[in-house]
């Protein structure tokens, strides 16, 4: 029920969304509803905004950005709901008469799509400067629930171990404080953040809340490619969630505000489903789709060759690449990337780099050579480049003005080797377009690595108010101008890559094609990274390397193919040294992910046998598109020999499973069971086995 002294209740939303605004003239504005239409909204009191600066600090002392002072005082003042084509917007502003700052939250949801994307703008109407300390992108209570009914999920991520995804009771990270016998809210919060510019480095830049008696689950993604942060915690009302980007506590951020600026917030997407985490994964990949830069290569998804994992590692020439791209494209490879070194001529290149000229000792007819073989056999050139670094002994480093690089103290940020690019600066992007613009105009280069291997800390104090406020600024400067490469070469493809995945977001994803996932040499390693990773981005953008190699056996040729299948096939490996057998085998895994990708950009994950474990023997993806779900299956050594996997989404149907890669099912079988909904799977095959399976409904 509506209580009675409430003013007004602003209902916003499409048929697959539902959002509820309480407005209150002596309570702060406060979400009480976000998920699917239909449901009453809760009583909950968490303010709409935070905002934290010195002079207000908190309302009561805590370690939280929860009931911030000013964020407790804004009012209401106006709003506005429109649409443009299948995006709705609604506008909610409001005030603070204390310290003259308005606050405009923006959502933005696309119509079928159970998600929205938040963002929070801040202004200076008073005549005095304000330092901003922190500001909200998203502030909500989660539908009233307790902490004792609801889990926590979120990613630890690092170098070669990436998307390790748990779901753990946030009672495990907040004590039952009795709070209502208190009459206080709690003080205390879990919390995760990410510093610096890799936004995936520590942790993916996601969270979530399930309520495990319901169902009901909210599931986030912080869309920016700079420091980030989330919390959660408990109110008298039930729990909280306030994501943000950088702030002064957690990453030296701080902006100042003289009267009439504004400052905006970076975006988080929140998405909500009733039917658990694989519905609200469903929703957030429906919204990831929709944020998507148009580009062509998003509906034909080429597959990719690379010829560093396993294979040069950083060491190219004429005469090692010339029969490697043979081989690449007669496995049915439509993109070749020639990685790390091809600008080396010295072999001491990773301090030095920054010109990016092509080697001559490496290609004594020119890089134009193996280009021009790569465009021979059918397919397009492609470079590995670290565009935002110059190395210490780069002639580029004393070229460039020292206002170019990102700067501490007035002396330049130098980190393992290489000084970091500030992208504001016009002579940073001019020498970059430059690069770039050769690169594709005079060689034909039609894909780019985009690679960054350092991590600069907490940013620049160079022409800003903080160092986290110039990092942010740099943050906004390098989406600038990738979207101004894109505009000059709308048909180029871009990775993105960061020591594989260590800066995986919507800021840079929703402009680029594909991301690495991992830069994971022990084929035993990867399927977790693989199997999670459609949770941390779209199955059409997870780039799983596929590295095949001679002395590999049959089925552990087939564990490291299948480890790619499923996603963006990223395919190296010593091709040339295979025999006929293998190159049959690898070939085949290629034509499984061809013939399944047009499903790709429709699909929707699910994981039969629950999140992966790192250390779990048997792993399972499944991608649900119409009819048919596409199945992947690894068996490591030390399984038991059956797994069951549970595929609820297909209860009560006749299902036909074929095993699409390799054709041959020796040492494997399995049942379905429609009543249960479960496919039992048994493989009597020794050491590493893996499968992929078509399930489709009769």
């Amino acid at each position: 029920m509506k209580p009675a002294d409430v003013v007004e209740t602003l209902r916003w939303g499409h048929g697959a969304l539902a959002a509820v605004v309480e407005i209150h003239p002596d309570r702060p504005v406060a979400l009480q509803r976000l998920g699917p239409p239909g449901a009453e909204p809760s009583r909950l009191s968490q303010p709409l905004v935070e905002v934290l600066i010195p002079g207000e600090g908190r309302a009561k002392a805590s370690q939280r950005l929860s009931e911030t002072a000013v964020g407790c005082r804004l009012r209401y003042t106006g709003a506005e709901q429109s649409r443009d084509g299948d995006c709705h917007t609604l506008r909610v502003a409001l005030r603070d008469e204390v310290s003259g700052l308005a606050a405009e939250l923006t959502l933005r949801s696309f119509d079928g799509v159970a998600a929205c994307q938040a963002q929070v703008r801040v202004t200076n109407q008073g005549t005095d400067p304000v330092l901003l300390l922190a500001v909200s992108s998203f502030a909500g209570g989660f539908l009233g629930r307790p902490v004792s009914e609801v889990d926590v999920l979120s990613a630890d991520s690092e170098w070669l171990g990436e998307s390790r995804w748990s779901r753990r009771p946030l009672g495990d990270h907040i004590a039952d404080l009795n709070l209502a016998a208190h009459g206080q809210h709690g003080r205390g919060r879990y919390a995760l953040s990410s510093t610096g510019t890799w936004s995936s480095g520590r942790y993916v830049p996601m969270g979530g809340l399930a309520d495990r008696r319901t169902g009901q689950t909210w599931l986030w993604q912080i869309e920016h490619n700079g420091a980030w942060g989330w919390e959660t915690g408990e109110r008298l009302d039930g729990v909280y969630v306030v994501a943000t980007g950088p702030t002064d506590a957690d990453h030296q951020w701080s902006q100042t505000l003289a009267a009439g600026e504004s400052f905006t917030t970076v975006p988080v997407s929140v998405a909500v489903s009733d039917d658990g985490l694989e519905g609200a994964v469903a929703a957030l990949t429906a919204h990831r789709r929709a944020l998507l830069r148009p580009h062509p290569d998003r509906s034909t998804l080429p597959v990719v060759f690379n010829d560093y994992m396993n294979t040069l590692m950083g060491d190219p020439t004429t005469a090692k690449l010339l029969p490697l791209v043979d081989a690449a494209a007669a496995a049915g490879a439509e993109i070749f990337c020639v990685d790390a070194g091809w600008y080396d001529d010295d072999g001491a290149w990773w301090d030095s780099v920054g010109a990016w000229e092509p080697s001559r000792t490496r290609f004594p007819g020119g890089i134009q050579e193996v280009l021009g073989h790569i465009r021979d056999r059918g397919m397009t050139p492609g470079l590995w480049l670290e565009p935002e670094v110059i190395g210490v002994r780069s002639p580029m480093a004393d070229k460039l003005p020292p206002e170019a690089f990102l700067q501490r103290g007035r002396r330049r940020v130098a980190e393992h080797g290489r000084y970091h690019l500030d992208l504001r600066h016009p002579a940073a992007t001019g020498h970059l377009d430059q690069v770039v613009d050769r690169l594709v105009e005079e060689l034909g280069v039609g894909y780019f690595k985009l690679d960054y291997n350092i991590n600069p800390g907490a940013g620049t104090d160079l022409d800003a108010d903080s160092a986290g406020a110039g990092l942010l600024a740099c943050n906004r400067a390098h989406l600038a101008w990738l979207d101004g490469v894109l505009d000059r070469h709308p048909g180029l493809v871009l990775e993105n890559c960061a020591s594989g995945a260590m800066r995986m977001d919507y800021a840079l994803l929703s402009r680029l094609n594909l991301q690495s996932t991992s830069d994971q040499q022990d084929f035993l390693r990867y399927p977790p990274i693989a199997v999670a990773a459609p949770l941390s981005m779209l199955p059409e953008q997870a780039a799983n390397w596929a590295y095949p190699q001679p002395e590999m056996t049959d089925e552990e040729l087939v564990f490291a193919m299948c480890t790619g299948v499923l996603g963006r096939l990223y395919l190296s490996g010593n091709l040339p040294a295979m025999s006929a057998g293998q190159l049959d085998l690898v070939r085949a895994g290629v034509r499984a992910h061809r013939d399944l990708r047009a499903d790709l950009v429709r699909a929707v994950p699910c994981w039969p046998l629950g999140l992966p474990g790192w250390a779990d023997h048997w792993l399972a993806l499944g991608l649900r598109a119409g009819d048919t779900t596409h199945l992947g299956l690894w068996r490591r050594p030390g399984a038991a020999e059956t797994s069951i996997l549970s595929l609820p989404h297909l209860a009560g149907r006749a299902v036909e499973v074929e095993t699409v890669y390799p054709g041959d099912k020796a040492g494997w079988g399995h049942s379905w069971d429609p009543q249960t909904a479960e496919l039992s799977v048994t493989s009597t095959v020794t050491g590493p086995t893996a499968r992929i399976l078509k399930l489709r409904t009769l």
